[in-house]
C-alpha cells in the first residue's frame, strides 16, 4: 500500500473519530482501513489510537503526528494543483454539499456541462438541508443559506435571495390570510418546519418597520427536506417560508399565494464556502467561478 494512502486514512479517521466512518470516505472496506492504520503504526512502531467501543481515541502519538500528516497532504495538494496549473490540465475529485433547493435548480443540472469543459474532472455531489460539517465529512466545496458561526472557512457571497411567506389558495380560504408576524402567531396558522438538528428555522424573522422581529412558530408537520414542506404546502397544509426562487413558479401561476408581503422574512445570502488552502487548487478554482456564475444567471432569471 501507498504510504501516503495510510496517512491520508489516518487523517480521515483521526477527523471522523471512526474507521468504518472513514473507510466509507475513501471509498474503501473497513478492513482495508483498518489495515492501512496497522501498517502506519507498525511502520512508526507506535500505537496511534486508542480502541474503545464507542469511538477511536488519537494517543499522544497520533495527536503529534496528524499535525505532520496535515502539513504533508496539503504539501502533496499544493505541488499536484501547481502541476495541473502549469499543465493547462486540472484533473481529480471534486466533493461538494448543497442544500436541495439549490442543488436540485442550480448545481446539479450544470454539473454534466462542467465536466463536459473540464473531462478529466469528477464532481461528487451531496445534496441535504441538514447542516454539512465541511471538515468532517471530507467535503471540498459547500453552497450554503444558513448563518455559519465563525470558522476558518473561507467565504464567497454569491447573490441576496428574498424569502417569501405562502400558502396555498385552499389553506387561506378556511384559516384566513395573515398580514404579518403578529397574526400568524396569534391565528394559529400552521407553519410548515424545516427541522433537524441544530436547526433554528421554526423561529422565523419578518421585518417590522425598520428592524426585523423573531416569531416563535409552530405547526402540525416538519420536515428536513424542503421540497417535502413545498409539497405540503401546494395540497393546503399550512404556510412555508422559502427563497423566493424555489416558490416562483408556484407564485406566478397562483398554487401558492404570498402573504405577510408587507413584513417578508429577512433574506438570506447564497454563499459558496471552502477550507482556504483547497482554493489553491485550480480544480476548485474553476468548479467555484463556474458555479457562481451559473448560480447568479439562474437566480436572475427567476427574480
Amino acid at each position: 500500500m501507498s504510504y501516503v494512502d495510510n496517512i491520508r486514512m489516518f487523517v480521515r479517521v483521526f477527523e471522523l473519530g471512526s474507521m468504518s466512518a472513514a473507510a466509507r470516505d475513501q471509498r474503501v472496506s473497513p478492513a482495508v482501513s483498518s489495515s492501512r492504520i496497522a501498517e502506519l503504526e507498525r511502520h512508526l512502531n507506535v500505537r496511534l489510537f486508542n480502541r474503545t467501543t464507542r469511538r477511536l481515541q488519537p494517543t499522544e502519538h497520533g495527536k503529534v503526528f496528524y499535525d505532520g500528516a496535515t502539513q504533508i497532504l496539503e504539501t502533496i495538494e499544493r505541488s499536484e494543483a501547481a502541476i495541473a496549473e502549469i499543465s493547462n490540465n486540472p484533473r481529480g475529485s471534486i466533493f461538494v454539499g448543497a442544500p436541495l433547493g439549490v442543488g436540485r435548480r442550480f448545481i446539479a443540472p450544470y454539473v454534466p456541462y462542467f465536466k463536459e469543459k473540464y473531462p478529466l474532472i469528477d464532481v461528487r455531489l451531496r445534496l441535504s438541508d441538514r447542516f454539512i460539517d465541511i471538515t468532517a465529512e471530507g467535503i471540498d466545496v459547500a453552497f450554503s443559506m444558513h448563518k455559519l458561526p465563525d470558522s476558518n472557512l473561507k467565504r464567497r457571497v454569491i447573490a441576496d435571495c428574498e424569502r417569501v411567506l405562502c400558502g396555498s389558495p385552499d389553506y387561506l380560504a378556511i384559516k384566513g390570510t395573515p398580514k404579518n408576524g403578529v397574526e400568524l402567531v396569534k391565528n394559529n396558522h400552521h407553519c410548515l418546519l424545516l427541522r433537524f438538528p441544530g436547526t433554528a428555522e421554526f423561529r422565523w424573522t419578518l421585518k417590522t418597520d425598520n428592524s426585523y422581529k423573531e416569531y416563535d412558530v409552530k405547526g402540525p408537520f416538519e420536515s428536513d427536506d424542503g421540497d417535502v414542506l413545498t409539497q405540503w404546502a401546494l395540497d393546503g397544509r399550512g404556510i412555508i417560508n422559502k427563497p423566493r426562487f424555489e416558490v416562483a413558479e408556484h407564485l406566478n401561476t397562483g398554487a401558492l399565494v404570498e402573504v405577510c408581503a408587507e413584513t417578508p422574512p429577512s433574506p438570506v445570502q447564497l454563499s459558496c464556502l471552502y477550507p482556504h488552502r483547497r482554493y489553491q487548487d485550480p480544480k476548485i478554482r474553476l468548479f467555484i467561478d463556474y458555479m457562481a456564475q451559473k448560480c447568479s444567471q439562474e437566480l436572475k432569471k427567476r427574480a
